[in-house]
């Protein structure tokens, strides 16, 4: 129909149309079963406080002999890395012959809320790359950050450089001030001092709307009419469900280690300047010398692309590749396209170097 067609026969058409769809939709809905995510057999090889590290179950005959630590943000869940079958980076990386380990960071108590980057870092980070040293009898495993993750990442290898022996990074922010990082511009304006002084552990409900606001008609308004046109469909029904719950499952953020996080890397560019403090150490991302794979998203609307490759004037390597992904931030790991593309591309980029 014409948009500007206001005859009373075509929007009482439209109307009936669409009354039948959130009639349908009501009976999708109702039929759906639990939702279920993160596909991948795993079993979890060490537990400290709210942190479980987990080892997938292999798939295939023959693996990578140098095992893979997957970093996950401290927003939302890591579940979006093996969100459903078909639909799961850590099964692309599986079927590859990829020994994947990963952090799940759990969900944080009122009591952690002097938890430092320090003592994620230089602490749960390291102890769970020495598990896997020790059980593997290595030297040095792989990593890969996504987001922040890959931030907590090259401040790892950055100060860790004899245990990490390849370095993957994923969407992840490096220079926090390019003009269109939206999200650094808000985040800049705020007294972060002030707002963890008076709530502690930051609500991930505050966060979550944050995020949601930078692209509010479609995050807020649109998908949410246009989910009607797939409430027939019982698997596109439960894939937008699948997505809703990850979006909203947003753990409370450390106090001390948002407040040192916000400040250091977002409002100071610490990153690039070379002046991130994690407890003693200055992180110097030159003093990165082993290879590096920075993976980034052409359509990211949260890490611009241009805050990610600016990882390449600033690490000491002289084995660096990059990778552009065509589609968005989350994209990037649940996509048709991203199935095709970023395991094999991993995995091929770390059999060369392993």
């Amino acid at each position: 129909m014409n948009p500007l067609d206001f005859k009373p026969v075509n929007v009482f058409s439209e109307m009936q149309e669409f009354n039948a769809k959130l009639a349908q939709g009501l009976k999708t809905l109702s039929e759906l079963e639990d939702i279920e995510v993160g596909v991948s057999e795993k079993v979890p090889v060490y537990q400290e406080d709210n942190l479980v590290l987990y080892h997938f179950k292999s798939r295939t005959k023959k693996q990578n002999s140098v095992p893979l630590l997957i970093v996950y943000a401290l927003v939302n869940r890591p579940y979006m890395a093996d969100l459903q079958d078909g639909r799961s980076m850590v099964q692309g990386l599986l079927d590859e012959g990829v020994d994947v380990y990963l952090i799940d960071w759990g969900y944080p108590q009122s009591v952690d809320k002097y938890l430092t980057l320090d003592d994620y870092i230089n602490g749960y980070i390291d102890r769970c790359v020495d598990v896997i040293r020790d059980k593997h009898d290595l030297e040095k495993i792989n990593l890969l950050g996504i987001c922040q993750g890959g931030c907590f990442s090259l401040c790892y290898t950055a100060l860790h450089q004899d245990k990490v022996r390849n370095l993957i990074t994923t969407v992840t922010p490096v220079d926090f001030h390019t003009k269109d990082d939206l999200l650094s511009h808000m985040v800049q304006k705020i007294d972060i001092d002030q707002v963890v002084d008076t709530v502690g552990n930051v609500p991930g409900e505050m966060l979550n709307w944050t995020f949601l606001t930078l692209k509010p008609y479609t995050l807020m308004g649109q998908k949410y009419v246009d989910l009607v046109d797939i409430l027939d469909d019982k698997d596109k029904a439960m894939n937008f469900m699948r997505m809703e719950k990850w979006i909203f499952d947003s753990p409370d953020q450390v106090g001390e280690t948002y407040r040192e996080f916000i400040k250091q890397f977002y409002q100071e560019n610490g990153l690039v300047k070379g002046t991130v403090l994690i407890g003693d150490q200055v992180v110097d991302l030159e003093n990165i010398k082993n290879p590096v794979l920075n993976i980034y998203a052409k359509d990211d609307h949260l890490v611009p692309p241009d805050s990610s490759k600016a990882l390449e004037g600033c690490v000491g390597t002289d084995d660096y590749s990059s990778l552009e992904f065509p589609g968005g931030h989350i994209g990037i790991y649940v996509s048709g396209k991203a199935q095709k593309m970023i395991p094999p591309s991993v995995a091929s980029w770390l059999s060369e170097r392993c």
